[in-house]
């Protein structure tokens, strides 16, 4: 989408509902915070007969990479009670095939194209985003560094200087914004999103998957065919939000959250952590309408907060909790 066709989307947006939804992610505009995460919404063209796909803040369609991959042995889903775990693997088609089957689809549609990429060096991801750039329909970028059911390659995501060189070498290869995608799997968040934020990231994304497992017990075998998966799906929200909150008052970049949103007030509760925009992801499995579903109520709830814009919200959690209520006899 060009610039003065994401201006009239905003104005569009803030003249049907009376409310400023639009969101600022460094060097990029959206419409609205409601974004869809990759892995989740296919190329967009699988749902594109079920959800009116120009609502939307932006798509990040599934990741891919530089050569097609097959992912990995099946199994690869395991419903969990609160979620689900994956090892799909980056099952894609490689970029030259995105770029010519996938682009076309997407660059039609008002929502900003954020286009996922992964690399098993630094030098792919670089290759990647330089072809990119030159790409029509690619509004920006963002770094899966942190997938936890593929192997080989540098896991950029847990090392600090990884990721701050991945991101800087990325930020000055290509001229649209950058995103980093950052794993829960570490012990400290905050670092890795002090250091993303130093190479240059403009937004950092918050969190990718959750790595777990599923067992046969009376087979004494792995459900998964690759042993272990991304957790999804409600069970990983508390985690999420705890780390958006952690990220929001480590970077002064904005962040994007990610993790178990369903609901209107799984929205709410991310913005006022930290978050300037959300990505819906396992949600899009049981009800691929969730997206415009959520949309369609955020002016309320907005105006329920007492703001008249998205951004007003964001990251307004008080850092105590509510003092208990003193009962009468006690004056």
């Amino acid at each position: 989408m060009t610039p003065e066709r994401a201006k009239e989307a905003v104005a569009n947006m803030c003249n049907e509902t009376g409310m400023d939804l639009s969101t600022q992610l460094g060097r990029l505009r959206l419409r609205n915070p409601i974004l869809v995460a990759s892995g989740t919404f296919g190329y967009a063209r699988e749902m594109k007969g079920l959800v009116d796909l120009n609502r939307l803040g932006a798509i990040v369609p599934k990741t891919i990479t530089q050569q097609p991959r097959l992912g990995n042995t099946p199994r690869r889903t395991v419903e969990t009670p609160a979620g689900m775990l994956n090892s799909i693997g980056l099952d894609n088609d490689g970029i030259d095939a995105f770029i010519l089957n996938h682009l076309p689809c997407l660059k039609q549609f008002e929502a900003a194209t954020i286009v996922s990429i992964a690399g098993r060096t630094e030098a792919e991801f670089i290759s990647m985003a330089q072809k990119l750039d030159q790409a029509e329909g690619v509004s920006a970028l963002e770094l899966n560094i942190s997938c936890p059911n593929v192997t080989g390659g540098v896991d950029f995501g847990t090392d600090p200087e990884a990721c701050r060189r991945v991101v800087q070498g990325v930020v000055r290869s290509c001229g649209v914004p950058v995103l980093a995608k950052l794993t829960p799997n570490v012990t400290d968040i905050a670092a890795i999103a002090q250091a993303a934020a130093a190479g240059g990231a403009d937004a950092i994304s918050v969190i990718n998957t959750l790595l777990g497992m599923a067992v046969n017990w009376r087979g004494r075998r792995p459900i998964l065919g690759n042993v272990m998966g991304g957790l999804s799906g409600p069970a990983i929200k508390p985690v999420a939000l705890r780390c958006v909150y952690q990220v929001a008052r480590a970077v002064d970049v904005p962040v994007v959250g990610i993790g178990g949103i369903s609901t209107i007030d799984d929205v709410m509760e991310f913005l006022v952590a930290g978050a300037s925009a959300i990505q819906l992801g396992t949600a899009n499995f049981s009800d691929p309408t969730v997206s415009t579903r959520i949309l369609d109520q955020l002016p309320a709830a907005l105006a329920e907060a007492g703001v008249s814009s998205a951004m007003e919200i964001v990251g307004t959690l008080e850092n105590k909790p509510p003092q208990p209520a003193v009962p009468d006899c006690c004056h």
